[in-house]
């Protein structure tokens, strides 16, 4: 195996959801499960260890944190099903939403419980693609050439697919002047470019990066950038498209399962220094756009952040969630008709 290969040992963990990167400061008195999405392994491993300390420091309690991470639907789901989280921090308030409305283990009011309606930070979904950029792909419509592959997962199972369609959405409704049916038809044609469908972002990261197929990955932003990190500069190129999604991951505490374990102060301290000048450092610093960077205390991170057009799931192309879900992801949505058709 690679000493590059710390994707790769996820991507084998992605099949089955897994608990990683425990901390533990001393002697431990009190858990804490943050059930999470795909490609923030990383970031929480750095957030939990320094917010461990910060924990010991100002109450001299010790703490371990557990990490579940996995496709964002199917992590909601696993919540729904049983998964003892204490908070969760997923890539879609519908996922949340779901966990609210299904099982009722925290509030429908929940995005009110926290600053930024409880997202700490942003991204977007970008392209990655082979070093030197060898197809020419620069923007959403350069998808659909002849002889691309696109490698994106399963937007029934992963947040980050969502994102991923509904840029690609928003270019076509732009490109294509509001024509509905010429949207679905570029989402089409779309998916007809892409030969194999993950269940999570890490697991689409993996099958481009290892597995080595496709000519362009629809990533996070912080995930592209790891594959620079973990693969090597010169093996892939990150493209930035002139417009993309503005991708708003929130967080909340399973307040149901926090009062069972007896941890509610401890979940809601521990999303709430996600807004503290170290947490907003930390998120910066693993690529993700931090809601308060006026507090980062090292501003030329922010220089790694270039300015895009970006649209909101909120824009009245969209109307928020509650409308797209079912619309484009529920069971016989459009996603499901026109994939449906491919098979």
């Amino acid at each position: 195996m690679k000493t590059t290969a710390k994707i790769l040992a996820y991507g084998a963990l992605i099949a089955a959801i897994g608990l990683t990167g425990v901390v533990t400061v001393r002697a431990a008195e009190q858990h804490l499960l943050n059930v999470s999405y795909d490609p923030t392994r990383e970031l929480y491993e750095d957030y939990n260890q320094a917010f461990a300390a910060h924990w010991l420091a100002t109450t001299g309690n010790t703490v371990t944190i557990d990490q579940s991470h996995g496709g964002s639907g199917k992590q909601a789901q696993a919540v729904i099903d049983g998964l003892d989280a204490d908070v969760v921090t997923l890539a879609l308030q519908g996922d949340i939403d779901k966990i609210a409305k299904t099982a009722g283990s925290l509030p429908s009011d929940w995005r009110g419980r926290l600053e930024n309606t409880s997202t700490p930070y942003t991204s977007t979904i970008i392209f990655l693609v082979r070093n030197g950029n060898p197809k020419g792909i620069a923007d959403w419509g350069d998808l659909i050439k002849d002889g691309v592959e696109v490698i994106t997962p399963n937007p029934k199972t992963s947040g980050g697919a969502r994102w991923n369609y509904l840029a690609a959405w928003a270019w076509a409704d732009k490109t294509f002047g509001g024509d509905e049916a010429k949207d679905i038809d570029f989402i089409k044609q779309l998916y007809a470019h892409v030969p194999v469908l993950g269940t999570g972002a890490r697991d689409s990261t993996v099958t481009f990066a290892q597995k080595e197929l496709g000519d362009v990955l629809l990533a996070w932003e912080n995930e592209a950038y790891l594959v620079l990190d973990e693969f090597g500069a010169d093996s892939f190129d990150i493209v930035y498209p002139p417009s993309s999604i503005l991708a708003e991951p929130p967080v909340a505490v399973v307040e149901k399962n926090a009062e069972a374990h007896g941890t509610t102060e401890l979940a809601t301290a521990y999303l709430e220094w996600l807004y503290s000048p170290d947490g907003q450092t930390i998120a910066a610093r693993h690529h993700y756009r931090p809601s308060r960077p006026d507090t980062v205390t090292d501003q030329a991170v922010l220089q790694n952040f270039p300015k895009l057009d970006l649209v909101s799931i909120d824009d009245p192309l969209f109307g928020g969630w509650a409308t797209v879900q079912p619309k484009h992801f529920g069971d016989g949505g459009i996603f499901d008709q026109i994939y449906a058709l491919q098979q």
